[in-house]
């Protein structure tokens, strides 16, 4: 971690420079550069001409805010949150919504292009979320002085206590609301809702005598085309319901499921992609190291008769599957792939693979061990489940290089 040090005058906080801005980041901030010194810009868009302020030094880079936009993007609009800079858990609410659909394509296509074998691999238009306001189903708090409900500014890492998030569904806010200045007796908080079955979820349990709304629920539910899925307090679930409902139907197309064949979920969490396309196969064999995740998998899965559960480390049980595979999703952790596992991938040479990934460095990583092996990429789609922000979740196609044609959806491009 790189570590602070006295800023040179000319780029210590406080200090305003005027920059025209660079290429998009990694973390949704812009680049500039004054005398060979890389600063990154929160709140600026590719091409604009803008006053920013120092607001940290590093020993190689500076971080900035826009504080005036000289030559404004056509891009850009006016952000409707109060908290939009003092937050900074949103990066791109000055950018218009079709625009940061662009900006995620070519950030995919350009960590693509770092690796000589992905350079040329279709990537095809961010699949727009259908809310961009109100879609998270889960809010991460930081609890501050005198009980107040917040998050930390990345940059600053000043807490600003927030009162409504405009990214959160109303209900989360409402019981922010409730529960602001109440929380002194714990340091985080998380709030879960069921945007299809009103239920909630609230850790830890609270115990000040004027919170009035229930807290310390083990787990809530939640349903996705209609199905229920219970999800445990320690559980991973999508933070965004509707387009994750959109991401298993791309997943159940690309990969051709017509009721034939056996699919391996693997990093199968709740259960979500295994039971929902279980109609579609003959039988799922679903894998998951987390033991919560995997009761909750198996309550979820009550009533399909072709989906079985086993529970361990990808990297230790795909090797010993008694059966070959004829399609497989690979959902991992933002970390990625054990080499284990993807070794097992290319030995096991499964006709069609999902990999789904929220981080392109793992992702890219990834895939080039898997192009090396019997795979080729047919295509990556971004999906934008984070709207406003830098984050990007990608579906990457791939077909083993010997398949005639590639999938019901072909080289979509």
């Amino acid at each position: 971690m790189l570590g602070t040090g006295t800023a040179p005058s000319r780029f210590a906080p406080g200090q305003r420079l005027r920059l025209t801005l660079g290429e998009m980041g990694a973390l949704g901030e812009c680049r500039a550069e004054v005398e060979g010194l890389p600063i990154w810009v929160f709140g600026g868009i590719p091409q604009e001409e803008v006053v920013a302020e120092v607001v940290r030094w590093r020993r190689t880079y500076a971080a900035a805010r826009v504080v005036e936009v000289v030559c404004p993007s056509p891009h850009r609009v006016t952000p409707p949150c109060p908290y939009f800079w003092p937050c900074t858990g949103c990066q791109w609410q000055h950018i218009a919504y079709p625009y940061q659909l662009h900006l995620k394509r070519h950030l995919v296509r350009k960590a693509l292009a770092t690796v000589d074998a992905l350079a040329d691999v279709p990537v095809q238009e961010t699949l727009p979320s259908p809310q961009i306001w109100g879609y998270r189903n889960h809010a991460r708090m930081t609890i501050g002085p005198q009980g107040k409900v917040g998050f930390v500014n990345r940059t600053t890492r000043e807490f600003v206590p927030i009162d409504a998030c405009l990214l959160m569904h109303p209900w989360i806010n409402q019981a922010l609301a409730h529960l602001q200045g109440k929380c002194a007796e714990t340091s985080q908080m998380s709030i879960r809702y069921g945007v299809h079955t009103g239920q909630w979820l609230i850790q830890p349990p609270l115990h000040e005598p004027s919170i009035t709304l229930a807290t310390g629920q083990k787990y809530y539910e939640e349903a996705l085309w209609g199905r229920r899925f219970r999800i445990a307090s320690p559980s991973f679930f999508q933070v965004n319901t509707l387009q994750a409902e959109q991401m298993v139907r791309v997943v159940r197309d690309a990969l051709g499921l017509n009721g034939q064949g056996i699919l391996v979920d693997a990093y199968a969490g709740v259960g979500t992609f295994g039971i929902l396309l279980a109609p579609f196969v003959t039988r799922v064999i679903a894998i998951e190291e987390s033991a919560s995740a995997v009761d909750d998998a198996r309550i979820n899965a009550q009533g399909i008769p072709n989906i079985e559960f086993r529970q361990g480390k990808v990297e230790e049980v795909l090797p010993t599957l008694e059966t070959h595979p004829d399609a497989v999703i690979v959902d991992p952790p933002r970390r990625g792939c054990h080499p284990e596992a993807l070794h097992t991938l290319n030995r096991l040479a499964i006709p069609r693979l999902m990999y789904v990934s929220c981080d392109l460095e793992a992702l890219v990583r990834d895939l080039t061990h898997l192009v090396k092996g019997p795979y080729r990429v047919v295509w990556v789609q971004p999906v934008d489940m984070f709207p406003h922000t830098h984050h990007i979740e990608c579906l990457a196609l791939l077909v083993r290089k010997d398949a005639v044609g590639s999938s019901p959806q072909g080289d979509r491009a």
